[in-house]
């Protein structure tokens, strides 16, 4: 069964490519006709080069990787310019970030066994599913970013939406995470009269700024860059750790406790927490599709992902292990520089994390801004021409992102709490469910319904274990909930301290108690509206309900779309081309 994208009426448009050579037989399983390149469905009618516009629904992807490369050849501005090697530049400095010094406290939590096994496990599972990413983007070249990618597996506009707002949160907010930690280096380094939000101010223009460039190959130098100084950063870090003779504040706590497993006592928030963290410093399949639709040669993305993979685990890895047996579980800190006694190796060492911290900021600020770009601007030759109107249109648009960055990060009392909420709900998605999805419907294209079993063992391991991707992939979004659950207390306790009715109320609300009772939601002396702490009770209740309906709605075969079973017939004028013929319609539920 080939799966088709659903259009409006309901009826599934069909456009696969065909064999040309018209052999008729199933060969390695695969339905005759159907190729590893096959469309999951019709083409998208807008591509990063403009040309798509123009292209007949039937076009193979490697044709239309050509024409997009042959109609911006005479372009002022070349998007489809990018080698591996840049691209690995962008995948570095996207990985390697300021994250990776809260491995060791990671580590000090799971234990140092089960955190390097937890480690390569998950950058080998990011790498998989990163691949799938590939392989959707190498089937559908007019893809320019994961929105474009959302529409496809949805297979209609309502999944496109869902994405791209999802897209755009998970952005901003990482955008104004880097204005925070910025704004906090300057003040530490600085002891200047200007305050946080001054600091962050500056570092929201320097962001912007840099964030100019119109092409990744362009932003591929700063990338590197940023790559090199986290490098040096996390090498002065570990070094450091090692040639002092202890931690800071020992030996308040006593000698140094490393442990092979879990310590006794470790509670099930703390370990989640550890292990969330290291997997949302690998999570990052969101900008991979924007990467791949700049790159000339987009066959070769396997080899910038691998080079960044393996240099991952060794980095983290050593990183981690090296701080934690020198510094311990009982002086560890997140992220390490604090465990470091010595405030000048402090500072040097977290200087030259600096680049990183703006840049990785620039990077989801350029995805964003091409994405906004291209809706506006697509088959325009404001898109590959330098304009007035395509220049200042994309100065505006960056300055929007930087701006609503910085006022959700000043504004927000609770900001580093709700990013976690964020990043539970957006990762969940664009690091396990969206993929694990994707390679079904991509065998299922190929090999036709039921491939597990025209595949043998290959196929049942691989609709099995991307089956359990899904299921992680809501694991991390009801844990991750659940554990920001927990983040709403401690806001809780800064607001209004227990004892009292708040601190109180919030505990039954939790707990599912005294939902109706409105009497308790008085205001106290200080005047802090307890009427409004259900809200956000609610409010979570609210997002979990959500992403179930969104699944339930925009997924084909949940969703309940007609869909239609196919054989491959030869064309009645004897030449030999294969073709879709519809044998069956058959409802799902």
């Amino acid at each position: 069964m080939a799966l088709g994208r659903f259009s409006e009426s309901g009826q599934t448009d069909n456009t696969a490519d065909f064999n040309p050579n018209g052999v008729d037989a199933e060969v390695a399983g695969r339905p005759a006709g159907a190729r590893r390149s096959s469309r999951l469905g019709k083409p998208r009618q807008k591509s990063i080069g403009g040309t798509a516009a123009q292209e007949d629904d039937d076009l193979s992807p490697e044709d239309s990787l050509k024409r997009q490369l042959d109609a911006e050849s005479t372009n002022s501005i070349q998007y489809r310019t990018c080698s591996w090697q840049k691209t690995a530049a962008l995948l570095f400095s996207e990985y390697i970030c300021l994250a990776i010094m809260s491995f060791p406290y990671s580590y000090s939590v799971l234990g140092l066994v089960p955190g390097l096994i937890l480690t390569i496990v998950i950058a080998l599972i990011v790498a998989y599913t990163s691949l799938t990413v590939w392989e959707m983007c190498m089937r559908h070249p007019e893809c320019k970013d994961v929105c474009d990618v959302a529409e496809i597996l949805f297979g209609n506009k309502a999944g496109r939406w869902f994405t791209i707002i999802i897209f755009l949160l998970n952005n901003i907010f990482i955008q104004g995470l880097h204005c925070l930690v910025g704004a906090k280096y300057l003040n530490t380094m600085t002891n200047h009269s200007v305050c946080t939000i001054g600091f962050s101010a500056i570092v929201a223009v320097i962001g912007w700024t840099c964030s100019l460039p119109r092409t990744f190959s362009t932003l591929s130098k700063l990338a590197t860059l940023s790559a090199f100084f986290t490098f040096v950063s996390v090498l002065l870090a570990t070094i450091f750790s090692a040639i002092e003779p202890h931690p800071t504040e020992y030996p308040k706590y006593g000698a140094l406790q490393v442990f092979a497993i879990p310590a006794k006592g470790t509670t099930f928030v703390a370990g989640m927490n550890a292990f969330l963290n290291i997997s949302y410093t690998f999570i990052g399949q969101i900008t991979i599709p924007s990467f791949i639709a700049e790159m000339k040669e987009p066959r070769d993305f396997p080899k910038a992902l691998w080079v960044v993979t393996i240099a991952e685990i060794i980095l983290f890895s050593v990183v981690g292990t090296v701080i934690y047996i020198y510094t311990g579980t009982n002086y560890m800190t997140a992220p390490a520089f604090g465990s470091i006694s010595n405030v000048k190796f402090q500072k040097i060492s977290f200087s030259f994390m600096i680049p990183t911290i703006i840049f990785l900021g620039v990077l989801y600020a350029s995805v964003s801004a091409r994405f906004i770009f291209n809706s506006i601007f697509v088959g325009t030759r404001h898109m590959g021409e330098h304009t007035m109107v395509g220049w200042m249109s994309w100065i505006g648009i960056l300055g929007g992102t930087w701006v609503i960055a910085f006022i959700i990060a000043e504004v927000i009392p609770f900001f580093s709490d709700l990013l976690s909420l964020m990043s539970s709900l957006f990762d969940s998605f664009f690091g396990f469910i969206f993929w694990g999805w994707a390679y079904l419907r991509l065998r299922n294209t190929t090999y036709g319904q039921g491939f597990w079993k025209t595949r043998g063992s290959r196929g049942y391991v691989g609709a099995v274990f991307n089956v359990i991707l899904i299921g992680i992939g809501f694991f991390f979004l009801t844990v991750g909930t659940y554990l920001w659950l927990h983040g709403i207390v401690s806001i809780i306790v800064k607001v209004a301290p227990p004892p009292g009715p708040a601190y109180s109320f919030l505990v039954d609300l939790l707990l599912g108690r005294h939902a109706s009772h409105t009497a308790e939601w008085q205001p106290n002396a200080a005047g802090y509206p307890y009427h409004g702490f259900p809200v956000v009770g609610w409010a979570v209740l609210g997002v979990n309900a959500a992403w179930g309906y969104w699944f339930m709605k925009l997924w084909p075969g949940f969703a309940g779309h007609n869909v239609v079973s196919e054989r491959f017939i030869s064309d009645e004028d004897g030449t030999g081309v294969m073709r879709y013929h519809k044998i069956a319609t058959i409802k799902l539920r």
